[in-house]
């Protein structure tokens, strides 16, 4: 089976082949990845394979894995996901990374995520930060649903609420912030069609694309500008195609901002400190 479904999805141009066929198979067997390995000439019952062969076919077209599984790992969180939230990449992992870098054990800090979707940012932050104070807003009311699931599951206690940034007369204003975090929609309509399968046909659009993108950041910055402590900190994830174009928003009497590269050394974050 794993043989054969590497060739098949290979044949269906999914990316990452064999890992599919092995999250697919171990998610059936109710084992680890590795345990694949160490049972390799088992065979299977009639009943698994009645069990893996739809979700065979929902990864052939292009379904995403973890939509099929329903969940994924970030860094130290267990995130169920759905349709109804962006799956959780790599590079937001490094987000996270890079605030606690920068924010050592100790601190109890009052922080916002805008866009949380899944929550994994916040919940990432506050398993390994747990007395820091996180707020997780979004636009999606799903989501949100999402987000409270996820906390509770990796039991954390983050407030969640919905709002959108963009209409700022409907944002609650927070007591002074210590840390603003944001994952916002940054693909441009006109890339739609660049985007892996997987990507344009399943993940949410409200959290993919944004057609004015000096608009979504310039909105979130003047946020953090009336709303972040003396001294707070920005952190927000971006387009690597336009990593200076946001830069030139920040008023640099305000503010000192740095870019941050991604594990590919392309420019995925800024980190910006109120001056």
């Amino acid at each position: 089976m794993l043989e054969w479904a590497t060739e098949y999805f290979k044949q269906k141009d999914i990316p990452d082949p064999r890992h599919s066929i092995e999250w697919l198979l171990a998610e059936t067997l109710g084992i680890k990845r590795l345990d694949l390995y160490l049972k390799y000439d088992r065979p299977l019952s009639s009943k698994e394979l009645d069990t893996l062969r739809p979700l065979v076919k929902r990864r052939a077209q292009h379904e995403p894995l973890q939509y099929i599984i329903g969940f994924t790992e970030f860094l130290n969180a267990h995130i169920s996901v759905s349709e109804d939230v962006l799956i959780p990449r790599l590079e937001t992992e490094q987000l996270v990374e890079i605030i606690l870098d920068q924010h050592p054990q100790g601190e109890s800090l009052s922080v916002l995520d805008i866009g949380t979707g899944s929550g994994c940012i916040s919940i990432a932050l506050k398993m390994e930060r747990p007395q820091w104070n996180i707020t997780g807003i979004d636009i999606s009311s799903a989501a949100l649903k999402v987000a409270r699931e996820n906390a509770q599951a990796n039991e954390v206690e983050i407030i969640f609420r919905e709002a959108d940034i963009l209409r700022p007369e409907n944002m609650v204003r927070e007591k002074p912030l210590d840390i603003i975090v944001s994952n916002p929609p940054y693909i441009t309509p006109e890339e739609k069609e660049a985007l892996e399968p997987q990507v344009r046909e399943y993940e949410p659009h409200l959290a993919l694309f944004f057609e004015d993108m000096e608009k979504m950041y310039g909105q979130i910055i003047d946020y953090a500008e009336n709303n972040l402590a003396d001294e707070g900190f920005l952190y927000l994830e971006l387009h690597e195609y336009y990593a200076d174009q946001i830069m030139r928003l920040f008023d640099t009497n305000l503010w000192e901002a740095q870019i941050h590269n991604d594990y590919d050394k392309k420019p995925r974050f800024i980190a910006a400190h109120r001056r």
